[in-house]
C-alpha cells in the first residue's frame, strides 16, 4: 500500500467479522471522494430522504445487470472531515452472513475509480488526515484483538491519547533540556553556565520515567498476549484434571488408567485477568506403547516453548526419580511451579518439593496456585497498570533511553555541550517517532498492514 495522497481513490471493504449465520448486520464501508456518488449509484431509497451528512437514509441495493433487489439495507452518510477517516464516508448496513454482503461490496467495487481497501487503510487515512495519531490507531487495532477486559481497558487508554499524552510530556522535557544547551551554544556569554551535574540528574529523571513505561509495557505484553502454560508429570498425576479444574470443562479425558493422554490438549483461560493457555501434555515415562511415544515426545517439544512449565506430582506417592528427573529436563531459563496434586488424599512427605499443594478434585489450594503461576513469571503486578506501549512503541522508548544513557558516557567525558545535542536530538526523534511526528510512507505501510482489511 502506498498513499502519498489517500482522498484521491475511493476504498470499500467489509467492515463487519461475516461468518454464514451468524450476526444480524454485516458492514459494507466506502471511503473517499466518490463514496457517496458510488453507493446512490447502486441503492433505491424510496421517497423523498435527503442524501445528507450524519443521517441514515432506508432503502435497497440494486444489482446493476439485473436490476433485482440483493437486500434491504439503511445507509449512513458521513460527510468529511466528520468521519473516521476524515474524508466522506458511507456505510450500507446489510443483513449478516455472506450471501447479502458480498453482491453488495461487488456492485460497490465495480464503479469507477473505486477499489478494494488495503489491510488498515481505513485507519491509516484517518492518521494521514489527522483524525487520529498513530498510537491511537494502534490502539483500536489491539482493542479488537483484546482477549481480556484489562487488554480492553489498556486499548480504550491508547484510543484516548493516554499513550500520546505521556510520551510528548517527556519529549517536551527533553526538548527544553536540547533548548538551554543551545542557547548557551550561541549566546555563552550573555546567559550565565549551565550546570552539567543539575542538567545531568535532570535528565536521569527522565530516563526514569522511560523506563517506567517500559516496565509497564512487559506487564501489558502479558494483559495482551498472555501465557503458554504447559503442564507436565508422570502419568496419572492430575495433569488433565488440573485442566478440566481450571478450564471448567471436560477438555480431557480422565481416568484411572496411566498414559490416557496422547497429545497434546489446549485450553484457554483468564486467571486473574491474565489470558492462560494451558497445555495438557502425556505423561512423560519410558513406554513401548508407539503412540504414547509420539504423545511424549510432544511434551518433551512443549517444554521448550512453553512461557511456564507447571511440574505436577502425586503427593500420595510422594516424590519419584521419575518426578526429579522431569525437574531435570525443564530448560533452567524457563520459569517453573511444581504443584503437588491430590492434597485430599494422604500424603507422603513432599512438603520441601512443592511450590504449592491442591487437590483438582475438591478446589482446595487453588488461590495458592494461581497466585504463585502469575507471580513467578511477573504477572501479579498488572493491576496497578494504565497505559502500555505495544512492541513497535516499546522498542523506540528502548532507543530514546539508550541515546540518555550516551549522554552519560558524554558527561563522564567532559565533553561540549554540542555532544550533549547528539543524543538528546535521537532522544526526541525516537519519541517523535513514536506518536507519528517521524514516521515514513513506508513504516506506514508496514504498521497499517498488519490490521484487518475493513479497518
Amino acid at each position: 500500500m502506498s498513499l502519498t495522497n489517500p482522498t484521491e481513490e475511493t476504498i470499500a471493504a467489509i467492515a463487519s467479522a461475516v461468518s454464514p449465520g451468524e450476526g444480524a448486520i454485516a458492514i459494507v464501508k466506502v471511503s473517499g471522494p466518490l463514496a457517496k456518488k458510488v453507493v446512490s449509484t447502486i441503492v433505491r431509497i424510496p421517497g423523498k430522504q435527503e442524501w445528507k451528512s450524519h443521517s441514515i437514509l432506508y432503502g435497497y441495493v440494486i444489482n446493476q445487470k439485473t436490476k433485482k433487489k440483493i437486500d434491504e439495507v439503511l445507509i449512513l452518510i458521513m460527510d468529511g472531515p466528520r468521519s473516521f477517516t476524515g474524508e466522506d464516508v458511507v456505510e450500507i448496513h446489510c443483513h449478516g452472513g455472506l450471501i447479502a454482503v458480498q453482491p453488495t461490496l461487488e456492485q460497490v467495487l465495480i464503479q469507477p475509480n473505486t477499489r478494494r481497501a488495503f489491510p488498515g487503510e481505513f485507519s491509516q487515512r484517518a492518521v494521514l488526515n489527522g483524525r487520529l495519531d498513530i498510537t491511537q490507531a494502534e490502539a483500536i487495532h489491539e482493542l479488537i484483538s483484546a482477549r481480556t477486559q484489562k487488554a480492553a481497558q489498556l486499548a480504550m487508554a491508547g484510543m484516548d491519547g493516554d499513550i500520546s499524552n505521556a510520551i510528548k510530556k517527556i519529549k517536551n522535557q527533553l526538548i527544553d533540556q536540547l533548548s538551554e544547551i543551545e542557547a548557551r551554544i550561541d549566546f555563552e556569554e550573555d546567559l550565565p553556565a549551565l550546570n552539567s551535574k543539575t542538567l545531568f540528574a535532570d535528565l536521569m529523571l527522565i530516563r526514569d520515567q522511560l523506563n517506567q513505561l517500559i516496565s509497564d509495557a512487559k506487564q501489558g505484553c502479558l494483559i495482551r498476549n498472555g501465557l503458554k502454560v504447559a503442564l507436565i508429570g508422570s502419568p496419572n498425576v492430575g495433569k488433565s484434571s488440573l485442566l478440566n479444574f481450571f478450564s471448567k470443562k471436560e477438555k480431557a479425558i480422565v481416568t484411572n488408567m496411566p498414559g490416557t493422554t496422547r497429545d497434546l490438549l489446549e485450553s484457554d483461560v483468564i486467571l486473574k485477568g491474565i489470558p492462560i493457555t494451558l497445555l495438557d501434555t502425556a505423561g512423560i515415562r519410558e513406554t513401548n506403547d508407539a503412540i504414547e511415544k509420539i504423545g511424549v515426545s510432544r511434551s518433551h517439544k512443549a517444554l521448550l516453548t512453553a512461557d511456564v512449565v507447571v511440574l505436577i506430582f502425586d503427593v500420595s506417592q510422594g516424590w519419584t526419580t521419575n518426578d526429579q528427573k522431569l525437574l531435570k529436563q525443564i530448560p533452567t531459563d524457563t520459569p517453573k511451579l511444581i504443584v503437588g496434586n491430590k492434597s485430599d488424599l494422604p500424603s507422603q512427605d513432599s512438603g520441601s518439593i512443592a511450590n504449592a499443594t491442591m487437590s483438582a478434585l475438591t478446589g482446595e489450594g487453588e488461590n495458592e496456585v494461581i497466585m504463585k503461576l502469575l507471580k513467578i513469571c511477573g504477572a501479579n503486578t498488572t493491576s496497578g497498570v494504565e497505559i502500555a506501549l505495544n512492541q513497535r512503541q516499546l522498542d523506540l522508548v528502548k532507543d530514546a533511553v539508550n541515546a540518555i544513557d550516551q549522554i552519560a558516557e558524554v558527561a563522564t567525558q567532559h565533553l561540549p555541550w554540542d555532544f550533549w545535542t547528539i543524543d538528546l536530538r535521537e532522544a526526541i526523534y525516537k519519541l517523535n517517532e513514536v506518536t507519528g511526528e517521524e514516521l515514513t510512507e513506508v513504516l506506514l505501510d508496514r504498521i497499517f498492514a498488519r490490521f484487518c482489511i475493513g479497518k
